[in-house]
């Protein structure tokens, strides 16, 4: 594989990566928080805003060199990377430790819903901040 290949998946995935690291990192701390560790709903509810700027920080990184990936595109293969990341990291070390299995934590509408929000977001962001410039030169 080429290496201009390389750094092409490499600048495709890390915004994923980085949505991937920062949300788990953000249900970690939640969870180390004695007024909202005992209240799922409540670090979902956080989680989801944070998700928000997760997901634009990722797309700002990925448009900064001028892509031209369509932003749901990228939104989606941001949101298939952090649940590839859950299959091989966060439900064997995290989530099967806890007596949880792959079932309960890939039918969770949370889940889903995070990876929704991640790509609207990006979707979003690409449609105001990259299509826009395009169509206003």
């Amino acid at each position: 594989m080429s290496k201009i290949t390389m750094m092409t998946y490499s600048k495709i995935l890390l915004p994923g990566i980085f949505v991937w690291i920062c949300v788990s990192l953000s249900f970690s701390l939640l969870g180390l928080i004695p007024i909202v560790k005992d209240y799922f709903n409540l670090q979902t509810l956080i989680a989801m805003m944070l998700i928000v700027l997760y997901a634009i920080i990722g797309a700002s990184f990925h448009y900064k060199n001028s892509s031209k990936m369509h932003g749901l595109t990228l939104g989606l293969i941001m949101s298939v990377t952090a649940l590839s990341l859950d299959v091989l990291i966060t439900v064997p070390l995290v989530e099967i430790p806890n007596g949880r299995t792959y079932q309960s934590f890939f039918t969770s509408p949370v889940l889903w819903l995070l990876a929704c929000i991640n790509s609207i977001t990006v979707y979003s962001y690409w449609k105001v901040k990259i299509k826009a410039k395009k169509h206003s030169f």
